[in-house]
């Protein structure tokens, strides 16, 4: 199939009346959700040729945000949801990456989105909504569609201070879920319980297998991952049977001792991803859901979604992390060493890459990136064959199954989100009465920590933080140094920052 716009339809017609996503105040049956997505579509199609340009989405996550996104693919575009709860700064280093001509959005937030500097149309979402379905327009657009034509972008930190926008076909996506909803037994009997924000890649797998398979797309509001007795009465109610959730999701309800209030028993499979998931974690989860699935899923938005699952078996040795296991059909996965050569023993690190149709198409705007990380294989000298360079470190344990040891770099996976430490260095640095940030993550303890030398202040270097990024960039603690600590080779030594921190830590 060229689109996926071709398995929506069949979904559509097969499913008809059945809800097709929830977002707990309104629902859209499947009919209605092609309908809305196609007015969407026809009011601005008319305008101009948007076959792979980007169309920015300003709104909060709702059925209306999901019939958006199927209007930008009818009209041929891709879409990317602008998080309206991001600073007005990151809001405008995306739009200068996007450089897009229009924004669908929800009346309430087009002072935010003007403040932020932007220029080109603002469409009301309500508006959109109302207008006539022009179909020969449509029809005209799937006509030249190809399968290689962009479908979404999503947004990640970049090393430079500048958000990185990875950008999706339809072939990638179609390629992928397909095998995940046909591995994990996802059928139109499903109902499936969202987590994940819209600008999140695991909000792919949610929305992708929900269409492709006519199960239920539950959005479940984000204040209900605060509250716990909430958020088990909501899965309960909506009888929620399959959660695809980052690791810190999970154990939200396991430190707030949510199974203690109630159990969602209907649930039957739990997919989980973005952080090594915790032992003490899973196992509580395994205890609460006996009869459930666990899988643990590993894999970077540039490599949709996932390259790697493991089935839990509950065996494993908790002395060791997790194996992220063995890859999807129609990928390859496999360890390279610095010089390029192949890891094939056990026990040895090397950098996971994988290939495969369902790569990224690379980074919109930005070709320095895309050729950094989306290279030739060095395995294959013969013929153009493009692989991506995760930055993780993996090794095979003895049974060779492959596990996941940590990053090469200073990138990180924070709340299920992929961050560049130099970014959040960057715009610290960039604070009044700061001379040098160094920011330093202890995987083990969760903890992102920001040293910095300088005369300002913890609280006004907080509060600039807030100002500048999401939430899930902000540091758990501002650690003022007279001076950083250096190595021999005269960079910043991270270990001797990280000793400070557990020794101030024990002083409180």
């Amino acid at each position: 199939m060229k689109s996926v716009l071709e398995y929506f339809e069949q979904t559509a017609a097969r499913c008809g009346g059945r809800t097709a996503v929830d977002d707990g105040e309104r629902c859209y049956s499947w009919q209605e959700l092609r309908e809305m997505a196609q007015r969407i579509a026809s009011s601005f199609v008319k305008q101009q040729d948007w076959r792979n340009k980007p169309v920015g989405i300003v709104m909060d996550k709702s059925v209306d945000a999901v019939a958006a996104f199927l209007g930008s693919m009818y009209a041929g575009a891709f879409y990317v949801l602008i998080n309206p709860e991001y600073p007005n700064v990151r809001i405008e280093k995306i739009l200068d990456t996007l450089g897009t001509d229009l924004l669908l959005i929800e009346a309430k937030y087009e002072d935010k989105i003007r403040a932020c500097g932007y220029q080109g149309s603002l469409m009301d979402i309500e508006e959109a909504k109302r207008s006539e379905v022009r179909e020969e327009a449509l029809a005209k657009v799937r006509h030249s569609a190809m399968d290689t034509d962009l479908l979404y972008g999503i947004f990640t930190s970049g090393s430079t201070g500048i958000p990185k926008c990875v950008v999706a076909s339809h072939r990638a996506v179609s390629d992928f879920i397909g095998h995940f909803a046909e591995l994990f037994g996802f059928t139109e009997e499903d109902i499936i319980g969202n987590q994940a924000p819209l600008d999140f890649d695991v909000s792919v797998k949610d929305l992708y297998t929900a269409l492709f398979t006519g199960a239920t797309l539950v959005l479940i509001p984000k204040h209900m991952f605060s509250m716990p007795p909430s958020l088990l009465d909501f899965l309960c109610e909506k009888h929620v049977t399959s959660l695809t959730w980052a690791v810190s999701a999970l154990c939200i309800v396991t430190t707030l001792r949510g199974f203690e209030y109630r159990i969602p028993k209907e649930v039957r499979r739990v997919l989980f991803s973005g952080e090594v998931m915790p032992y003490k974690h899973l196992a509580a989860w395994r205890e609460a859901l006996p009869d459930a699935k666990f899988v643990n899923l590993y894999g970077p938005t540039e490599i949709i979604c996932n390259c790697t699952y493991y089935r839990v078996t509950g065996e494993e040795a908790e002395s060791a992390p997790l194996p992220i296991g063995a890859a999807f059909p129609n990928r390859r996965v496999f360890l390279l060493d610095e010089t390029g050569h192949e890891v094939k023993e056990a026990g040895k690190p090397g950098e996971i890459c994988a290939a495969g149709t369902s790569l990224a198409s690379g980074y919109y705007n930005n070709p320095e990136a895309t050729a950094k990380s989306f290279i030739q294989n060095p395995l294959n000298p013969y013929y153009p064959e493009t692989i991506y360079r995760t930055g993780d470190i993996g090794c095979y344990n003895e049974a060779g199954i492959l596990c996941f040891m940590g990053r090469k770099d200073f990138q990180i996976k924070r709340m299920g989100h992929r961050i560049e430490l130099e970014e959040i260095q960057l715009t610290l640095e960039k604070a009044e009465g700061v001379e040098r940030v160094c920011c330093v993550y202890g995987e083990q303890e969760g903890k992102l920590v920001a040293f910095y030398a300088g005369a300002a202040d913890k609280k006004e270097l907080r509060r600039a933080a807030r100002e500048q990024m999401p939430g899930f960039m902000i540091p758990d603690t501002f650690l003022q140094m007279e001076q950083m600590p250096l190595t021999k080779n005269g960079k910043i030594d991270r270990a001797a920052l990280w000793s400070r921190y557990k020794e101030e830590k024990k002083k409180r």
